[in-house]
């Protein structure tokens, strides 16, 4: 090799520089899902308004959040990233484990995102979030899995350093093959702590949609209980009675 490529090699090698292929995978993975991310309109039945993201599983209006943001709510529609409203959410299902819930919107031949087993994600493993922290919709965010936690009832959690604010729960939490494989809902509390957010993986939500009685247009379900890699997490530290910051 010549002497300036090679040290531009170990250049890259020392700052972690993105190849010209990576960026423009990753940007056109970016256009292609951005249009399946909406802003969640949520009105109270104290008249209080605020924002969260959910984003469209099926080309007839099913959409996925978070549990939180859906109860104790007057009504829910939808902005898409084209500026298009929705009309009414209605709520279709919620999880009794874990905070998530579907709705859906009277639509078709939506864009959708493609969701897929969480059984296979590994800490260290770069991800991409698209969501509407403060409003600002369709905002993007990178980082990497830290860490697979399970809780103290068994459920199981993504450790994830992407930086999240309000208005961010239910944002997609994608691979670098552009697939859905965890959902954004919270952080932990308190002043000293620091990018320490959280992600529910998307067996859980794979799990809701068939508990309901619905089908996904592309399935690829391998369950999360046969997956070696959970009996190890397993066998790891649990988290007890933390409370998280909801998002």
């Amino acid at each position: 090799m010549h002497k300036g490529g090679l040290l531009l090699f170990l250049l890259c090698l020392l700052t972690g520089c993105t190849s010209p292929s990576e960026e423009t995978r990753r940007i056109r993975l970016i256009e292609q899902n951005a249009p399946a991310v909406v802003a969640l309109n949520i009105l109270r039945p104290n008249g209080g308004t605020f924002t969260a993201t959910g984003f469209v599983l099926t080309p007839d209006g099913l959409i996925a959040t978070t549990r939180h943001i859906v109860e104790n709510t007057a009504y829910i529609n939808a902005t898409f990233s084209n500026g298009a409203v929705s009309a009414k959410a209605q709520p279709v299902a919620v999880s009794n484990r874990t905070d998530l819930a579907l709705l859906r919107i009277p639509a078709k031949h939506l864009r959708t995102v493609q969701l897929v087993s969480s059984g296979q994600v590994r800490p260290g493993q770069n991800i991409i979030v698209i969501g509407n922290p403060r409003r600002l919709q369709n905002s993007v965010s990178t980082g990497i899995i830290s860490q697979v936690r399970q809780k103290s009832d068994g459920t199981l959690l993504h450790q994830v350093t992407t930086p999240l604010s309000p208005s961010s729960s239910g944002s997609p939490v994608f691979d670098e093959k552009g697939r859905v494989i965890s959902i954004v809902f919270g952080s932990y509390a308190g002043a000293d702590n620091q990018n320490l957010n959280f992600s529910i993986p998307s067996d859980y939500l794979i799990d809701l949609v068939h508990t309901a009685g619905l089908k996904l247009p592309s399935e690829e379900d391998t369950r999360f209980s046969s997956n070696p890699f959970v009996r190890h997490v397993q066998k790891s530290w649990s988290i007890l009675k933390r409370i998280f910051r909801r998002k």
